[in-house]
């Protein structure tokens, strides 16, 4: 078992590098859970890689916090409706396989790094929408759809939160990525307190996972903080590519 944690505690310090700038921290964390632990049914698999991930996005929140000015108003509704969103896709797994959901995913990534790689000055630039209320609905409508996403499925989240909040909200990568982040602190609790109250959590490996997580995502958040919105495009896009090759992987070679 030392090896097992040895393992998924150095994959942890890895998500939580790259989840803190960029999201996909799930795209690392859930393989090597698969893969570490075979004989451990799904859910728990799951419970335990939301109750790893959770505190090194809190971390990194609480980080970028200190730096960038959150605009409460908007974040504050849409994380709350991203943890219904997620309580009630966490749910949902036990009704349906979310392995049914790949195709669909993949092709929303493919459309994402497309766009993203043609508009070179998208999420570069900040703003605010002249409108709050169409401002608020808008990022009530990302954090519930994302959440539920979330709670169900999970890997790409991050990348999802913060490709709609510039597409939609106007924002640039690094203020969007610190939205992302809250909204996906209040997701994680949201699924956790569903896999908690069932049972769904290996707490000797989301104890070790948690602490190497919270390394990396101090070390993530700090190199996107001195690099900024051009550096956090780039590593998107890497992200968001790698999901891609990863989902493609799921599907055709299955």
């Amino acid at each position: 078992m030392i090896e097992e944690l040895l393992f998924l505690g150095a994959m942890a310090f890895v998500a939580g590098l790259i989840d803190s700038a960029v999201g996909g921290g799930g795209l690392i964390q859930i393989p090597a859970l698969f893969n570490a632990l075979p004989e451990v049914n799904t859910a728990t698999l799951f419970g335990t890689n939301k109750l790893a991930s959770v505190v090194g996005t809190t971390s990194a929140a609480i980080h970028y916090g200190r730096r960038i000015t959150i605009p409460w108003p908007i974040v504050g509704p849409a994380a709350a409706a991203a943890a219904i969103g997620a309580w009630l896709g966490a749910r949902a797994v036990s009704l349906f396989p979310p392995v049914a959901l790949r195709p669909l995913i993949l092709a929303l990534l493919i459309a994402v790094a497309i766009y993203t790689f043609i508009r070179k000055d998208f999420g570069i630039h900040h703003q605010r929408l002249s409108n709050p209320r169409r401002e608020l609905r808008l990022a009530v409508a990302i954090g519930a759809g994302i959440g539920f996403y979330d709670g169900f499925f999970g890997p790409g989240t991050g990348s999802f939160l913060i490709f709609l909040f510039i597409r939609l909200l106007q924002m640039d990568f690094l203020h969007a990525s610190v939205m992302a982040k809250i909204v996906n602190v209040s997701t994680n609790l949201a699924a956790i307190g569903f896999f908690v109250s069932h049972g769904e959590v290996f707490w000797k490996v989301a104890a070790v996972m948690a602490l190497c997580n919270l390394a990396g995502s101090q070390v993530g958040a700090a190199i996107a903080l001195r690099y900024g919105a051009a550096f956090i495009r780039k590593a998107f896009l890497v992200v968001v590519i790698v999901l891609i090759l990863r989902f493609s992987a799921d599907i055709f070679l299955a």
